[in-house]
């Protein structure tokens, strides 16, 4: 299934049911009196969060959500029936706001959070409704009330605890796989991963947490270069980022390059993302050789903490389990 973060769609509550204009015809009773019933009340649109689909692909197609009308109303004060609501089941993490003016309708963070984004039309009242004193006998019912129509924007931030970031080929996805349930696909090429991957880690003590990895980041990304804007968004939901570096295109005359470009792009993408903490980890520590190269970066980097890894071979992997754990769950085990 292809990756969809982004849908337009309209969607359309149904329209009250028109109420009925009745007499009463009965043996012996000539002249009845009016008995015509009230219309059914419009459907809602209603849309709830869910985490059993984490994507927006269904609505790649499907643009137009509309909720049953209500039925007519009957003789013999019969009431038309309801028009059903419709369910749209949302990945939690989509922010949906007014497709017009841009407005934020509702953020949806947790499964099982439900909004009403268009009521149903009330359902017209019939002829019975309108008698009076002086008027035993209306000839006249209302028609239902229209029901809403709005378009709207879906837009799906992930949710995840952790973010890794870092350039293509930097071994995200293989340090996803090992860390984590997560199996994306892995090759020595950029771009492997056109899609974010979110995987739980379960560690010996605390919470599960889950894990993301954020493809697509390169100079200009905050341009919307490469992947660009399409997948930096997701990371503004993160508790933390682990910002890992591939040790082994470290350049001795320049080792924090890759470092600084990153974080450039983060912080010309959003203000937010500089107050973000993240865990320097570099990379490919098995590759012959690199050790020099990481020397040469942690000293340029001054006094924050590097870890260094191979995601390949697992080395100082269950290290860096360790730390991330504490920033997620504290520092305290329960015994």
């Amino acid at each position: 299934m292809k990756f969809i973060d982004e849908a337009t769609i309209t969607v359309q509550s149904g329209n009250g049911g028109r109420g009925c204009v009745s007499f009463r015809r009965e043996k012996f009773i000539e002249f009845g009196g009016p008995d015509g019933g009230d219309g059914g009340g419009g459907g809602d649109v209603v849309l709830e969060a869910t985490a059993d689909t984490r994507t927006l692909y269904e609505f790649r197609h499907n643009r137009l959500i509309k909720a049953e009308n209500g039925g007519y109303g009957m003789g013999a004060k019969r009431h038309g029936k309801n028009g059903k609501d419709i369910v749209v089941y949302l990945p939690a993490g989509t922010v949906v706001s007014n497709a017009e003016t841009g407005e934020i309708i509702r953020d949806f963070v947790n499964p099982g959070e439900r909004f009403v984004i268009a009521k149903g039309g009330q359902g017209g009242r019939g002829n019975k409704r309108f008698t009076t004193s002086r008027n035993r006998a209306p000839r006249f019912a209302q028609t239902g009330e229209p029901g809403e129509a709005l378009t709207i924007h879906l837009e799906l931030k992930l949710l995840a605890d952790v973010g890794i970031i870092g350039f293509p080929n930097a071994g995200k996805s293989t340090l996803i796989r090992v860390i984590s349930s997560a199996r994306p696909k892995t090759a020595d090429y950029p771009f492997t991963t056109l899609t974010p991957s979110i995987g739980m880690v379960q560690h010996e003590w605390g919470e599960p947490f889950a894990v993301a990895d954020i493809p697509g980041l390169i100079e200009g990304a905050h341009e919307g270069v490469g992947l660009g804007t399409t997948f930096l968004k997701h990371i503004e939901r993160t508790r933390m980022l682990v910002h890992l570096i591939d040790a082994s295109a470290i350049d001795p005359e320049n080792p924090l390059a890759q470092f600084d470009a990153i974080n450039r792009e983060l912080f010309l993408f959003s203000d937010t993302l500089k107050e973000k903490a993240q865990l320097v980890v570099l990379n490919k520590l098995d590759i012959t050789g690199v050790d020099e190269k990481a020397d040469a970066f942690e000293k340029a980097l001054g006094d924050t903490p590097v870890l260094r890894i191979s995601a390949a071979s697992t080395h100082g992997v269950d290290v860096l389990k360790e730390k991330l754990n504490q920033a997620v769950n504290g520092t305290e085990r329960d015994e």
